[in-house]
Formats: structure tokens, sequence, C-alpha cells
């Protein structure tokens, strides 16, 4: 699937989704679960090789009739967003680091964009409302911390060691590997800096997740069938749990 088709499909399954309301469950009815899966990472660590390659195997596997999987990186969220009549600038504001106060307020007073934390309750507002429908993964966007209060996502980490990952960014970027460090660094530090700002945890903290996959000797492939393993133990887990609570309140 070409880089366009992916995004004219995963606009689509999510446009035609957020139609369709959300049926009310019946007193004593099971809740259904919608399961989701966040994928935080280190930069380099193949957040991206592995959303793809989980996609058809979660469409196989645990996808019902008329729920397709759909891969949520920064590409696709832009588009979403920016089809829900948000400003096509919001490509650059997307809340990966605390932007400059100073760019901000000068964006804010010339009218290029909503205040900052506008569009970050926006973007926020955009995963939960996502994840509350369920059957999307999620790459950054402290999507793990936004979505914590809603059952059915699993929380994955991905971490590698520094040389593969300058070595995969070198690869992706086309450069060498002091520039490739460079970039390495400075999107970690990005990345932490949001979520000690706007959560005030450490985002290396391996308590927030379900699950940490290193991926330095770990293939795409195989780390997919890892997070599809867990993730089918989450949805089981959810509807005995959901089960139970049915059971005791009729």
């Amino acid at each position: 699937m070409t880089a366009h088709t992916y995004l004219e499909h995963g606009l689509s399954v999510l446009q035609a989704r957020l139609r369709t309301p959300m049926s009310p469950v019946a007193s004593g009815a099971v809740p259904e679960i919608h399961p989701f899966v966040t994928l935080s990472r280190e930069t380099g660590a193949g957040a991206t090789t592995l959303g793809r390659e989980l996609i058809p195997l979660l469409d196989r596997e645990l996808s019902p009739p008329g729920h397709s999987w759909v891969f949520l990186d920064r590409d696709l969220l832009t588009r979403a967003l920016t089809q829900h009549q948000l400003p096509a600038q919001l490509a650059d504001y997307l809340p990966e680091d605390r932007i400059s106060e100073i760019r901000a307020g000068i964006g804010e007073l010339v009218g290029l964009h909503p205040s900052l934390w506008q569009l970050e309750q926006k973007v926020s507002e955009a995963i939960v409302q996502l994840a509350h429908v369920g059957h999307v993964v999620f790459a950054g966007r402290a999507s793990h911390l936004v979505t914590r209060h809603l059952a059915g996502g699993l929380h994955v980490r991905l971490i590698a060691s520094r040389d593969t990952r300058i070595d995969r960014v070198a690869t992706v970027l086309g450069c060498g590997r002091a520039q490739a460090a460079a970039h390495l660094d400075a999107t970690d530090d990005a990345r932490r800096r949001f979520v000690r700002a706007n959560f005030d945890t450490d985002i290396d903290d391996p308590h927030l997740y379900d699950l940490v996959l290193n991926t330095d000797h770990l293939s795409a492939a195989a780390a997919a069938r890892v997070v599809q393993l867990a993730l089918r133990e989450r949805i089981a887990r959810g509807q005995t749990e959901g089960s139970s609570v049915s059971a005791v309140r009729s």
C-alpha cells in the first residue's frame, strides 16, 4: 500500500467511524470492548514500521466486520484534524514538544492558530474520541497518557540501543551518523519535555506501559505478533471483568 493510498484509506475509515454514533449499552449487558493500541517510542525504535506491520495482523485476527484498524501517525492525524476545520498550520504545532512561548504567542496574535492550550486540547480530544470508538493504533502524541482512563487500551513502549537507533535514523534521513545522532537527541529531548510539561511524568518510566519492547534484535513482524497476543489478552480480560460487573449489578 503506497503512502497516498494508506492516508486516503485511513481518512475514509476514520470519517465513517466518527459519523456512526456509538450504541448505548443495554442495562445488564456486557459493555463492548473498543480496543486500541498506543505506541510510545524512542526515536528510531521502529514505531512506524511496527504500526504498519501490526494493522493487517489486527485486521485478520482482532477485527469484527466493518471495523478495520487504522494506524494513526503524524501524517494521518494532521490530515484528519485539518479536515475537521482546524487550521492547516496545525501540523507545526502538534504536541511533541513544548512550543516556544514567544513563537506560540506571535502565532496566536496574528491569527495563525488558536492558543497553545486550545491546540493541545483539540489534539487530546480527537485522540480520546477515536480511542472511544476503538480499532486504532496511535503513534506518539502522549496518547498513552491521554487515554489512560480508557479500559480498552494496550500501551506499548519501544526502545532500542542508541547505536541501532542512530543507524536507523541515518538510513531514513539519508544522512551521516553525526547528523542522525543530533536529530535523535533533539527529538527525544523534545518528547521528554512535552510529557514532563503537560503531564508531570517521565516518558521513560516503564510503569506507564503494559509492554516494553526492545527492537534491537526483534523484527517488526515478531514485535507485531507480541503486541497482537497482548491485545487479545487485554480484550478477553476486559470482557471477563465486564461480565463480572454486570452479574453484580443484576
